[in-house]
């Protein structure tokens, strides 16, 4: 499995919610690599190529396919570390595959076959995102759809389930369900996100970022899924449910102790 080369830490999948032009994208990523490798927590660079779920027509959707592709590329040549983009239809499946080495399945397209079986025959890393309206339980199918297709790389996000209108959930009894299937990562700050605002902009609660980040970590989660920006005041995608990017270096670090107190508790 691409990520699971250190047993003793967590695996980390971190960078901006959408890739907004070459200069960002790298300062992020130094940043990030700098931390991880401090901390040895293997790492892996996130970035959307383009947003194709979106509430209002007017919102920011990308830069261009390629031209944000090469971005990811790059970002994984420079620094040495594998890369992971979200794809939205079918056809983006073998056009993403060229780029980077991670296909993730949004949370609302999971179950979408055809999308999840043309991302695994690309052979790549498989990241499945926990529809909001899904059960732990109900993500082996998923899975299934993988393995069926050949592929045998898949990974489970969690970023909760959907509690009335405008709030999503995060159910720990679900991470001991779903790793039965497959590696699970916590997606912390989409958990956090508050949909269906009238304004038709997501908001979020950034400041539980670390309370759900500890319980994931306390409950034995495989990997982390962090959004974080230099300004999430003013990024072009999620801006509200973000971490800063000043704050990821004493989160990681006061988590990493604790999956440290975790594991000698186990052993």
């Amino acid at each position: 499995m691409l990520v699971s080369n250190k047993e003793s830490n967590f695996f980390l999948l971190a960078g901006p919610c959408a890739i907004e032009g070459e200069e960002m994208a790298m300062q992020i990523a130094e940043r990030i690599v700098s931390i991880t490798d401090k901390l040895n927590i293997p790492y892996v660079f996130k970035g959307s190529f383009k947003k194709a779920n979106r509430s209002r027509i007017d919102s920011f959707t990308g830069i261009g396919d390629e031209k944000a592709l090469k971005i990811l590329e790059k970002v994984g040549k420079t620094f040495g570390v594998p890369t992971v983009t979200d794809i939205h239809e079918v056809s983006d499946a073998d056009m993403a595959a060229q780029y980077v080495d991670v296909l993730q399945i949004p949370a609302f397209l999971v179950r979408q076959t055809d999308l999840v079986v043309a991302a695994a025959k690309t052979g790549k890393v498989i990241n499945l995102k926990k529809g909001q309206f899904m059960s732990p339980e109900s993500m082996k199918h998923a899975v299934q759809k993988v393995i069926d297709s050949g592929n045998n790389s898949a990974l489970i996000t969690d970023r909760g389930t959907m509690f009335g209108y405008q709030d999503l959930i995060v159910d720990f009894r679900g991470i001991p369900v779903m790793r039965s299937y497959a590696p699970v990562i916590m997606d912390v700050t989409h958990s956090l996100q508050q949909p269906n605002q009238t304004s038709g902009v997501t908001g979020g609660r950034p400041e539980m970022i670390e309370t759900i980040a500890r319980a994931a970590v306390v409950n034995n989660v495989d990997g982390l899924f962090i959004e974080t920006h230099f300004d999430p005041a003013n990024a072009k995608s999620d801006g509200a449910n973000m971490l800063h990017l000043d704050l990821l270096e004493g989160l990681l670090t006061r988590l990493t102790a604790i999956r440290q107190t975790i594991l000698s508790f186990e052993n």
